[in-house]
């Protein structure tokens, strides 16, 4: 069975930067989609970002869009997510996630999609 573990998180100030990242073992990597989402406290979950099989195609939720960045190495087995220009209402936990789709380009952000997923890490950014 798949595992992902996340990694990364932790207490910052805001306008500083995090990279988080989620290793996977017990699956071939590179057939899957993979994403972050995050959950603040009181909310639901709520799609990050999304990186096709190969890296090549990537999608970002509005929010975080030119601060966010989105990377896998399939060769390491690990998806990175690195976090600039932090903001407080980034506060959350992030979760990493995997969907089975190889040599697929789209990137879907309903968590319903993604099959796999990590325990999350804690991100909380202070004002």
């Amino acid at each position: 069975q798949g595992q992902l573990v996340e990694s990364g998180g932790g207490l910052v100030q805001a306008g500083n930067s995090l990279r988080l990242s989620c290793a996977v073992s017990g699956l071939t990597v590179r057939q899957y989609a993979m994403g972050w989402f995050r959950q603040a406290p009181g909310k639901g979950r709520e799609f990050v970002a999304g990186i096709n099989w190969s890296g090549m195609s990537t999608n970002y939720a509005d929010s975080v869009k030119g601060r966010f960045t989105i990377a896998r190495d399939n060769g390491k087995n690990t998806l990175y997510l690195q976090m600039n220009s932090l903001k407080p209402e980034d506060t959350a936990v992030y979760f990493c996630a995997a969907r089975f789709d190889p040599f697929g380009s789209s990137i879907l952000n309903d968590q319903k999609s993604y099959a796999y997923w990590g325990q999350g890490t804690q991100v909380t950014v202070s004002s």
